[in-house]
């Protein structure tokens, strides 16, 4: 082995390290999701107890998406008896986002208590800014309290040229306080850019609807992965300002004019 060869070889080890060493801080430095809130409710029903539950969890990292999120849901009776398990996935939650979610399950015996764990996220690096993964816009939201429920209408749209194969639209009910009380969730299909599509929900599940105030809804791409919103995203979204300008335009360019030759100021 020749003085040059070792040369190369050292560098080389080199470089290899000190890849190694700058991705390792990079993974470790990823913040773990965080349950912003969350809240469970019971109501018997025919047939037995519905169990609702709703919550909103935010991702911090600024760069990584958060896939793969499972909430386990347990409850239990009054004697400590699991009465339901229910493993929910949870959809990818964007960076620096949050994801708000609901879901229902029938038990057969009464629950006393219900708890969430979370299954940790795998993390996956953005292929976009931030500000690239703009909110799903709703639109014309109607609600009414009903006897048996409380009704949420409205509609739906997509800031993106590229058709969204499916969004899932989630509401959350508070109180006059803003104290979450329970929510649901839909799903709307093809929603493209020309029109948007109309969903429905009617939520029998929470406890009191008298208690309910506003009603906070959210639209977000189904699935634990992040590819779906990275795709619209990286199809390019609709212009905000589509109607020809009616002023006339300047007669003289009224850009940035050039310093005067004694005036040396940076």
């Amino acid at each position: 082995m020749t003085h040059s060869t070792r040369i190369v070889g050292a560098l080389a080890l080199l470089l290899l390290a000190g890849c190694s060493s700058s991705e390792e801080p990079q993974a470790t430095s990823l913040r773990p999701l965080t349950v912003k809130e969350q809240v469970s409710s019971v109501v018997k029903k025919d047939g037995g107890y519905v169990v609702n539950w709703a919550g909103v969890l935010t991702n911090s990292n600024p760069w990584h998406f958060g896939e793969n999120v499972v909430a386990t849901v347990i409850a239990k009776d009054a004697a400590g008896k699991e009465v339901v398990r229910l493993e929910q996935p949870l959809d990818a939650v964007p960076p620096a986002g949050s994801l708000p979610f609901s879901g229902e399950v029938v038990a057969a015996e009464k629950p006393s208590r219900v708890s969430i764990d979370y299954r940790p996220a795998e993390w996956r690096l953005a292929g976009r800014i931030v500000s690239a993964f703009k909110p799903f816009p709703i639109s014309d939201v109607m609600t009414a309290r009903r006897e048996d429920g409380y009704l949420v209408v409205g509609y739906v749209g997509t800031p993106y040229r590229l058709p969204a194969g499916s969004l899932a639209v989630t509401a959350l009910l508070r109180d006059k306080d803003g104290r979450l009380l329970g929510g649901s969730s839909t799903f709307v299909d093809d929603v493209g850019p020309a029109a948007a599509r109309r969903f429905v929900m009617h939520i029998e599940s929470v406890a009191d609807t008298r208690k309910i105030a506003k009603t906070e809804l959210a639209a977000r791409t189904w699935g634990s992965s992040s590819r779906p919103y990275e795709q619209l995203a990286m199809g390019g979204s609709v212009p905000t300002h589509t109607v020809k300008p009616t002023t006339a335009s300047f007669a003289k360019d009224r850009g940035r004019q050039g310093m005067t030759a004694g005036d040396a100021r940076p």
